[in-house]
């Protein structure tokens, strides 16, 4: 890990904080006897958030590993890196605002989902100005 930047780091734990929160409750249904609770996947686009997340924490463990990485990226990795973490965002965002809407459904399950649109953003906005900076040379 010491050979990443601190805008790699923020990037890769906030990614990991995200691809974790995908799989804790998110929304919470209650029926007559219980209720009963909602991860971040029942929104089936929420699977390419996961994909590109993990893909993000696989590229900067190879990264601490490795001298030199196994794979050549199409693009500067700083605007790799802001184009996955904006989509992570824009759509961990929408998935927020669109809780599932039946009879019972009640609002957000707490913090998990809190700390999920939280990782999206933080991983996205660090992101920004390397990608600028790279793109300008």
């Amino acid at each position: 890990m010491k050979r990443w930047s601190q805008v790699e780091r923020i990037t890769s734990i906030a990614s990991l904080v995200l691809l974790i929160s995908l799989f804790l409750p998110w929304f919470t249904y209650n029926f007559g006897y219980g209720s009963a609770s909602v991860d971040g996947t029942w929104h089936a686009w929420m699977w390419l958030v996961f994909l590109i997340s993990l893909a993000i924490v696989v590229h900067f463990v190879l990264k601490a590993g490795m001298t030199t990485l196994p794979y050549k990226l199409p693009l500067p990795e700083a605007q790799l890196l802001l184009f996955a973490t904006g989509i992570n965002a824009v759509l961990t965002v929408i998935a927020f605002l669109l809780k599932p809407g039946g009879i019972g459904f009640s609002g957000i399950a707490g913090a998990s989902v809190r700390s999920l649109v939280g990782a999206a953003l933080v991983a996205a906005f660090p992101t920004a100005l390397p990608a600028l900076k790279a793109r300008r040379t």
